[in-house]
């Protein structure tokens, strides 16, 4: 692996669709972007982080909507592996 195609992985682990706009794929990039801030949006990701930092793991496994969540996986591996 090269260090650009690195580089694209590296960027598509950080956010779905970035490694997408490196290789000039601009529509797949944006719809990745936008299906992730969904996703992340609907299932109250961020505020189960910042819980689970405070030590809420209750709190956090409360207010996570798991059937949005598990979209995660599904949308980073595509990411990450549909770079082509």
């Amino acid at each position: 692996m090269n260090k650009s195609a690195f580089e694209k992985l590296m960027w598509s682990i950080a956010l779905p669709g970035f490694g997408q706009y490196l290789n000039g794929k601009y529509f797949k990039g944006t719809v990745l972007l936008i299906l992730e801030f969904l996703i992340n949006v609907q299932a109250n990701f961020n505020q189960v982080i910042l819980l689970s930092f405070h030590g809420e793991i209750g709190d956090a496994i409360q207010h996570a909507d798991y059937q949005w969540l598990m979209f995660y996986p599904c949308l980073y591996l595509f990411a990450m592996c549909g770079m082509r």
